[in-house]
């Protein structure tokens, strides 16, 4: 995989500087697109009809993510649009990306309630470590747009509609129905915020996208031993490549020692300080 570099703070305007929604590729059929703060997957080769997306980012950045994914793939819709989990920077263009492609939007059952409007998410937690987004996180939304006309349930099973090389994974703790996807041929994981790879209670870490392996966003996290339950199963996946809701993709030695090393110290590594006594 070639070295990425940090991409720059962007303003969150669809108007602002559209020549910048471009995919950037990870494998030949895996590529992705920031927007601002989270990441938005492609599966699917350059030019392929048969392509899925995977999490709608941030709100306001639906005309983005239609450009990148026009670049990449011409006209051609997605033929469904997967969800990690229904936070709002990774359901936050969902409605204008499902009613433009008129495609569903498949999630765990147990997320369905929050992106059916049902339930909220509780609210972001200030006091788990610095940084702007910490501070800020009592203020990020909790409840979803109802989706509930586009949502649809995946199998309990672990299959894919249109994804036969891909499985689900749950991967629950920082929400109740939060998904992984693997892709056992090449070890390929998209990851959600199950782990990711920039510590988001850093503003200097999230400007810079320094790379290291992390659990989830901690404000927003709040069964931490559903968390490690689900570290532990992704790291004895021994991924080779992966693609995390935040921060830069990882791969090869680098990756799997990291995630090895954080399903290990888990509890010293992910878990603020004061919420260790309720693990």
């Amino acid at each position: 995989m070639e070295e990425h570099s940090s991409n720059d703070i962007q303003a969150t305007d669809e108007s602002w500087h559209m020549g910048h929604a471009e995919a950037e590729e990870i494998l030949e059929d895996l590529a992705f697109y920031r927007t601002l703060i989270a990441n938005v997957i492609f599966i699917g080769k350059k030019g392929s009809k048969d392509w899925v997306l995977v999490d709608c980012g941030i709100p306001h950045y639906g005309t983005r993510i239609i450009e990148a994914a026009e670049k990449r793939f011409g006209s051609q819709p997605p033929k469904a649009i997967l969800i990690t989990h229904g936070h709002f920077d990774h359901i936050g263009s969902a409605k204008k990306l499902a009613e433009h492609w008129g495609v569903s939007l498949y999630a765990h059952p147990m997320e369905m309630d929050y992106l059916t409007g049902k339930r909220e998410y509780p609210v972001g937690d200030s006091t788990v470590g610095g940084g702007l987004f910490t501070i800020m996180s009592p203020f990020f939304p909790t409840h979803a747009p109802d989706l509930e006309k586009w949502a649809e349930p995946l199998p309990e099973d672990g299959t894919i509609p249109f994804l036969p090389q891909w499985r689900a994974i749950h991967t629950p703790g920082h929400t109740p129905g939060h998904l992984s996807f693997f892709r056992d041929k090449d070890k390929a994981l998209i990851a959600g915020d199950a782990i990711i790879t920039v510590k988001q209670e850093s503003t200097l870490a999230v400007f810079i996208q320094h790379q290291h392996v992390h659990g989830p966003p901690a404000y927003f996290t709040p069964n931490w031993e559903e968390a490690e339950h689900s570290v532990k199963k992704l790291a004895a996946l021994r991924p080779h490549t992966a693609v995390t809701g935040h921060g830069l993709p990882m791969d090869g030695e680098l990756l799997a020692d990291q995630l090895d090393e954080l399903a290990v110290n888990f509890k010293e590594l992910a878990i603020p300080k004061h919420k260790k006594h309720l693990h």
